[in-house]
């Protein structure tokens, strides 16, 4: 099942007078339902392509994955094994 995502972008300085700019976006998986995180399938670092399982969430003695709309690369894992998640929260950062 994908999960929801929400892509942001902004334009970063870059340079110590500042005089470049750059475009930084980053996605943000969100959970599809409200459950439990069961397992985390990634880590910081770790290259993930469209479709991908980042983590499985249960509810109702159901394993439901998580799987990533994009790719990128894990900037942030916002969520823990075991813990108690909503509908929309985010669950992992992707640059």
């Amino acid at each position: 099942m994908r999960a929801l995502s929400r892509r942001r972008c902004w334009l970063s300085s870059v340079g110590a007078a500042g005089n470049r700019t750059r475009e930084v976006c980053v996605t943000e998986i969100e959970a599809h339902i409200t459950g439990t995180v069961w397992k985390i399938e990634c880590a910081v670092g770790d290259e993930i392509e469209e479709g991908d399982t980042v983590a499985i969430l249960e509810s109702m003695k159901m394993e439901m994955p998580v799987e990533a709309e994009d790719s990128g690369t894990v900037a942030e894992i916002r969520c823990e094994e075991g813990q108690s998640v909503n509908e929309g929260d985010t669950l992992v950062v992707l640059e």
